[in-house]
């Protein structure tokens, strides 16, 4: 699918440039028009076409400027001049600006079909050497996001490495390492910000980098260093999150644990932490919490060498009466009645 850019003064012929589009029977994503330098750009920098088709002399910013604006954003853009006969001396100009293809006016069918040819196979040839699909930066940013997640730093390594290795086959240029890598950098980092881990790394910079191995440098260290920034966060904890929750829970029955404190031991915002324990548990952070409370005070009270009062603080209510309470709403009886049911006289 091609996008298409038309830049012509005059309607007529943008609408004839349009119907010649149409009836080449390309595949073609988008076809835009601009009536001078001035919108194209606007147009380009919303969307950036594949082929740009431009006139010579046009009001507020001419042909020969916008080439040389396209070609300062060493964009893959094949730019076509469209020219009068006597603006060919002109479009001769635009060789420095990288435009290869021109079409005289009045544009006939065979000819602007040849040219629409020759990009397509220039196209082609280009994309095979230059072009990441998108799907393919969003797996590589999705499988980094889970290895620091998980802090699997020997899988984060493995997967670096293959990304480069895959990447050195497109034969790119250094303007697209830059914006590739800037590109998988961002995806991670969105991803990571979505389970509320905001990094002190923000975005990859890799300005003035000087060659390939340079930029790679940057991001591999950038990549790295949110894993190790995680780690601080958690402590050097290494399970998951949510059973890393469960198992402080247990440990910490007695003690009246809150929501924020078990999020600050594993390293998480609180909020996300609530959404994750529940996304996962199936139940609040208290009702969890409530629910091994009542457990553990069952396993007790199944011990006749255990008091009642005593169980009601091993299970972290200071307050007997509460737990009373409590085990009641939970079990549908008192301590006492439960321990009857078991055959335990108190």
């Amino acid at each position: 699918m091609y996008r298409i850019l038309i830049v012509d003064d005059e309607p007529m012929i943008r609408k004839g440039l349009q119907k010649l589009v149409e009836q080449s029977e390309l595949p073609i994503e988008s076809l835009r028009t601009a009536e001078n330098g001035v919108v194209a750009l606007q147009r380009i920098g919303e969307e950036r076409p594949d082929f740009l088709f431009t006139d010579i002399r046009m009001p507020k910013m001419d042909g020969l400027e916008l080439c040389a604006r396209v070609a300062e954003m060493d964009a893959d853009i094949q730019v076509v001049v469209i020219s009068g006969f006597g603006d060919f001396e002109y479009a001769q100009k635009c060789v420095s600006y990288g435009v290869k293809e021109y079409l005289l006016k009045p544009v006939n069918i065979k000819g602007f079909q040849n040219v629409l040819e020759k990009l397509i196979r220039t196209k082609t040839k280009v994309s095979s050497e230059t072009f990441v699909a998108v799907t393919k930066l969003e797996q590589w940013a999705s499988r980094m996001e889970h290895a620091v997640w998980m802090l699997q730093e020997a899988e984060l390594k493995g997967l670096v490495s293959e990304i480069q290795d895959e990447l050195k086959t497109y034969k790119l240029k250094l303007n697209r390492w830059i914006d590739i890598l800037q590109e998988i950098h961002t995806l991670l980092h969105q991803r990571l910000n979505v389970r509320d881990v905001y990094l002190m790394q923000g975005e990859l910079d890799l300005t003035g980098a000087a060659d390939e191995q340079e930029t790679w440098y940057r991001f591999t260290a950038a990549v790295h260093g949110h894993l190790d920034e995680l780690r601080a966060k958690r402590k050097g904890k290494l399970k998951d999150p949510v059973e890393e929750a469960k198992q402080y829970i247990e440990t910490h029955l007695a003690e009246e644990v809150s929501l924020e404190e078990v999020a600050d031991f594993i390293g998480l915002n609180p909020s996300y932490f609530s959404q994750l324990f529940k996304q996962s548990t199936q139940e609040t952070f208290v009702q969890y919490r409530t629910r091994r409370r009542m457990e553990k005070a069952k396993k007790l009270l199944e011990q006749p060498q255990w008091r009642i009062t005593d169980i009601s603080g091993e299970v972290g209510y200071a307050d007997h009466p509460h737990f009373t309470k409590t085990f009641k709403k939970y079990e549908g009886c008192l301590p006492s009645e439960y321990r009857q049911q078991m055959g335990i006289r108190t």
